[in-house]
């Protein structure tokens, strides 16, 4: 609160008071822009620039305090690779400070607790009762030693109510072929790369310095997720996976351009200890809505996958890169929402000569802990206009989500660094 706000409040008159409240209820007021940041949003719906930071915003969490904290995939010029941002007037926020020397993806907060991830460890460090940290430049390392081959090196991280903490371990490969992304060469056996990565490993979330060795492979066959989050309805880990590329590329007797652009699908998972989705030796096919198996591995374009592989959640569009899962648990957008997953969509590469698609953040409605009914796109235009989407050359990339204590969504931008808030206008 500003302080005037609290010299007010001071002032012993009940009428001076009440203009006190009146006062603070209307900075806090947030306001969405006149043209709602420029996204196409349903309606009653508005949006607001938060802040523009001038640097590649990944991954986001709020303390129910209100105050943001923002991963930032290399550091900024100030050697900062967490934003710290407290809320002004009108919705809007400023960035008050930074800490952490190292880039990366993943970030978020439980009471008492901020952990946040670079390529390669977990770091945790503590917060106050007013949503501060208070050890920024002495974090303890929790995890370390993780593997980091310069391919879907991001470690996105999340966490369950019994204090196990999640983290991706990208595999350092396309398709597990003998020379990577190389026309025509075949998968190597028993894929070497599932030993350390390809998967989501479990470690305790209080416990400093872990190594693989004191983690769990928790679930394997998954090439890269970057998006990932805790549904506690269902009380499971849900993945966002980012499906193999350049199936014409590598074998163009089996799929022309079109196809490849199409395949295979971004697929939803809904883990459990175990699983085995199934990556390098299967993909999903949504027009098919079959798994097939990968022509690194036999595969054809028409053979379906034989073994125990995992079947999606849901699946969506190929090669528009889910970077960001959220369940909403808030009050403020309508009950329909509710329990709901939202997803961003950052958008590829891997679609030419096809028009790219992504650019968006997507809605899928859920049902007792389980995906149920059609997805649809929820805030869109981040590209700055259709043609610039298709073109893949969007203006803004969204990335990170967070839900605030308010219930407003929180949507970070992987390019220029804007930082949107998305509102409901109750009537």
């Amino acid at each position: 609160m500003k302080n005037h706000v609290f010299r007010y409040l001071l002032l012993p008159t009940a009428l001076v008071g009440s203009l006190s409240l009146l006062a603070l209820k209307t900075e806090n007021k947030v306001v969405a822009d006149p043209d709602n940041a420029g996204l196409k949003l349903p309606a009653g719906f508005g949006a607001l620039k938060v802040a523009e930071t001038g640097a590649r915003t990944r991954h986001i969490t709020v303390t129910p305090q209100g105050t943001l904290y923002v991963k930032l995939n290399r550091p900024n010029k100030e050697g900062k690779g967490i934003l710290v941002l407290r809320e002004t007037t009108g919705g809007k926020a400023e960035v008050i400070n930074g800490f952490g020397s190292y880039g990366g993806t993943g970030i978020y907060s439980v009471p008492g607790f901020l952990y946040a991830s670079s390529d390669e460890d977990v770091f945790r460090y503590k917060l106050n009762a007013k949503g501060e940290v208070t050890n920024p430049t002495q974090p303890e390392k929790i995890i370390t030693g993780l593997i980091n081959r310069r391919q879907h090196e991001g470690k996105s991280i999340a966490q369950d109510k019994a204090g196990n903490i999640y983290v991706n371990i990208g595999a350092y490969s396309n398709s597990c072929q003998v020379k990577d992304r190389q026309k025509g060469s075949l998968g190597k056996p028993n894929c070497p790369v599932l030993d350390s990565a390809g998967g989501i490993w479990q470690f305790q979330a209080d416990k400093l310095n872990q190594t693989y060795g004191d983690g769990t492979r928790y679930a394997t066959g998954l090439r890269n997720v970057v998006g990932l989050d805790w549904n506690a309805q269902a009380n499971q880990l849900f993945v966002m996976q980012h499906g193999r590329d350049q199936l014409h590329d590598n074998f163009p007797e089996l799929y022309d351009t079109k196809q490849s652009a199409e395949l295979p699908a971004e697929c939803m998972y809904a883990l459990k200890k175990g699983d085995n989705a199934g990556w390098p030796y299967v993909y999903y096919d949504n027009i098919r809505h079959k798994k097939m198996m990968a022509p690194e591995y036999g595969g054809d374009g028409k053979k379906e996958a034989t073994g125990n592989f995992l079947e999606p959640a849901a699946a969506y569009p190929a090669h528009t890169a889910p970077n960001a899962l959220l369940f909403y648990t808030g009050t403020m957008f309508p009950e329909k929402y509710r329990n709901g997953a939202f997803i961003a969509f950052h958008g590829s590469w891997n679609r030419a000569p096809e028009p790219q698609k992504g650019y968006y953040v997507a809605f899928q409605p859920f049902k007792d802990g389980k995906p149920s009914g059609e997805w649809e796109v929820f805030a869109d235009n981040f590209a700055g206009s259709p043609e610039k989407a298709t073109a893949g050359r969007p203006d803004h990339k969204p990335c990170g989500l967070a839900q605030g204590p308010d219930g407003s969504l929180y949507v970070t931008d992987d390019k220029q660094g804007t930082i949107y808030r998305i509102v409901y206008a109750k009537k």
